[in-house]
């Protein structure tokens, strides 16, 4: 455990002594398979031994939802804890995939932007619930809202790193620039621990040139921080959420399970590297 103290150092949002990283999944434009990285990776993470807490941060609360987690269970949820009405693990629901718990999130959190306009540290709302609070949990990640107003601003501050899931489509690369920017703020001004941990591409569809173009072009600009996995066009990741699940559970042998089981592969792989960075 020693390694992961020393890594919790570079940022203070999980405290000196706490084992967490904390990991943002963002991208400001929808549709781009952001809710559906969170919750198959944090699956795929927990599958592979490490304890998960997803933290639902969009308003749609489309995570809880893919997660089993009906309305009625969501008694205390992300705003409660942003708002600093509830301490975060009264919030913390246990989910149907072992090692893995989420804060579900509900409607009442699009409005929070509104009411912590004129708070102190309104930026530093999530850290500073996500301080010291994270327990037994190795791995955060925090699904993002589709925007980059005040939610996404808490969880880049919460977090040591980004995410950032890219549909293979035209515009992907002029979508990216943005959130980039914002990256670069946020670690200029507010974090600067702050990192982008990868980029994976996502809705990959092999039968069409325009996803190989797409794809060579983002490896082009982002080199390594590309995955190799990429994450296909699959009906049974978007049957999953109907049913409450992730696709891990819904249809494990399917090629989109298979995909985020192996892109789990590679954050862990990345992760240990920077373990091994610091430690030496």
């Amino acid at each position: 455990m020693e390694p992961m103290a020393q890594t919790a150092e570079l940022h203070p949002a999980t405290g000196p002594a706490a084992p967490a990283r904390v990991i943002a999944i963002a991208n400001q434009k929808g549709g781009v398979g952001k809710t559906t990285t969170a919750i198959n990776l944090a699956t795929a993470l927990a599958a592979a031994g490490e304890a998960v807490l997803l933290v639902d941060f969009d308003p749609q609360g489309n995570a809880s939802t893919g997660l089993g987690i009906s309305r009625q269970a969501r008694t205390v949820t992300s705003y409660d804890v942003l708002l600093g009405a509830r301490e975060l693990a009264a919030a913390v629901v246990q989910t149907a995939v072992p090692r893995l718990a989420i804060v579900p999130a509900s409607v009442d959190l699009s409005g929070a932007e509104l009411e912590l306009v004129d708070a102190e540290r309104r930026e530093y709302r999530l850290r500073d619930a996500l301080a010291g609070k994270l327990g037994s949990f190795r791995y955060v990640l925090i699904d993002c809202p589709p925007s980059l107003g005040l939610l996404t601003l808490n969880a880049l501050v919460a977090s040591h790193a980004v995410l950032v899931p890219l549909q293979c489509e035209f515009y992907a690369l002029e979508g990216l620039s943005h959130l980039v920017k914002t990256i670069e703020r946020v670690k200029g001004k507010l974090n600067p621990a702050l990192e982008i941990q990868g980029v994976v591409l996502t809705m990959f569809d092999r039968r069409n040139n325009l996803s190989d173009l797409v794809a060579a072009d983002v490896r082009g600009h982002f080199g390594a921080k590309v995955y190799e996995t990429v994450i296909p066009r699959n009906v049974r990741i978007s049957e999953a959420p109907s049913h409450g699940k992730p696709v891990l559970l819904y249809d494990f042998r399917c090629p989109g399970a298979q995909a985020y089981v192996h892109l789990a592969g590679e954050v862990l792989k990345r992760e240990r590297s920077l373990l091994e960075r610091i430690a030496s």
